[in-house]
């Protein structure tokens, strides 16, 4: 519960920070750093990174403001912000070595599809993080939701084609602001500084009694929201757990009889099972080890979660809505992807139900 209630508080921080328009709010007379002033925009939350433990000097007295953040140091800093939660599951990466200080942060980012790696298999942690990653980073805890294009950025043309849907939202949501000559920037750096106050201004929005479970109101006693979900790597079940503590509901895990294996996920592969489950509709007919939940009939809220395969609900989710009734019941889709957002897969499930009152969903 932790984990999930900060990250969606870092969002809003991320939100208020990025627009490299951050006012000056010091309210420190020695910050014990030689290169920070008392006076300098970002010095009480350098200080208070430092004190808390979230980040550290470069040196015995030194914090680097002008410094860039580097994809293994933002790992760290959003691992710590989050109370470093126990590690399962993610990706190892070849140039990740397990004694390195962002080891943990680097599989916790990676296994809750906040942090990706490279194609090559590699993470690049000593790489700087760029504004387009950055925005791609918060595209995706977002949900990868849609955005509109609306006007180009006099660089549109060189920001890359992972981070353009990202781009958009975040102009969109008032995430990351452009910079002067409506450029965005792709390739420019986040700076400790910003880095600072990001974390701090996140940390103050937790505030007292934010650890505290919301109630769902109830007319009995038993759980009425269902957590339905397939998960092909793990990052719809991370999701799919955060929804369940946020609500107090209940998980169903939408399996496959024949698992997919790593081989069978190869969408890059023609030979691989999705492909040719892509290109003959006949083979998406997947057999589930089972379709029916638990007091079915008790849920009148159930989210559906599941992975974008070209650009739709991931199949296997097909069988498990086409068996039930959804009647009398509110639906919401949440999917998770790398590169795409929502789009009809939502609309797609409700035609396949015929029942039921659909939410668009994230």
């Amino acid at each position: 519960m932790k984990t999930c209630k900060r990250f969606w508080a870092l969002l809003l921080a991320l939100a208020l920070t990025f627009s490299l328009s951050v006012t000056a709010s010091a309210a420190v007379e020695d910050t014990g750093f030689s290169d920070v002033d008392a006076d300098d925009w970002f010095a009480e939350s350098a200080v208070y990174v430092r004190d808390n433990g979230i980040m550290n000097g470069t040196g015995a007295a030194t914090f680097n403001p002008d410094g860039t953040t580097s994809r293994g140091q933002i790992a760290a800093i959003l691992y710590r912000a989050a109370g470093s939660p126990a590690v399962s599951g993610g990706t190892a990466y070849s140039d990740v070595a397990g004694a390195a200080y962002y080891s943990e942060a680097v599989r916790w980012a990676s296994a809750n599809g906040i942090v990706t790696g490279y194609a090559d298999g590699t993470f690049r942690p000593d790489d700087p993080i760029t504004r387009q990653q950055l925005a791609a980073i918060l595209w995706r805890y977002a949900g990868s939701p849609a955005a509109e294009t609306g006007a180009d950025y006099a660089d549109e043309s060189i920001i890359a084609s992972y981070a353009g849907t990202a781009v958009d939202w975040a102009r969109d949501a008032g995430v990351i602001s452009g910079r002067d000559g409506n450029r965005f920037d792709p390739s420019g750096r986040a700076t400790r500084a910003h880095a600072a106050v990001i974390l701090h201004r996140y940390l103050e929005l937790m505030g007292p009694g934010t650890e505290e479970t919301p109630e769902i109101p109830e007319d009995s006693g038993e759980t009425r929201v269902l957590v339905a979900y397939f998960s092909a790597t793990g990052n719809t079940e991370s999701v799919a757990n955060c929804i369940a503590e946020a609500t107090g509901g209940d998980l169903f895990e939408i399996t496959p009889a024949e698992p997919y294996t790593s081989d069978d996920l190869n969408w890059t592969d023609d030979n691989s099972r999705v492909s040719r489950e892509h290109e003959d509709e006949s083979l998406r007919e997947v057999e589930l080890t089972t379709t029916e939940a638990e007091n079915w009939d008790s849920y009148d809220t159930v989210f559906i979660g599941y992975p974008i395969w070209w650009g739709i609900a991931a199949w296997p989710v097909d069988s498990f809505v086409e068996a039930n009734d959804f009647t009398g019941k509110t639906v919401i889709p949440f999917c998770t992807s790398s590169s795409s957002g929502l789009g009809e897969s939502g609309q797609r499930l409700a035609q396949l139900a015929g029942t039921g009152n659909w939410l668009e969903g994230q």
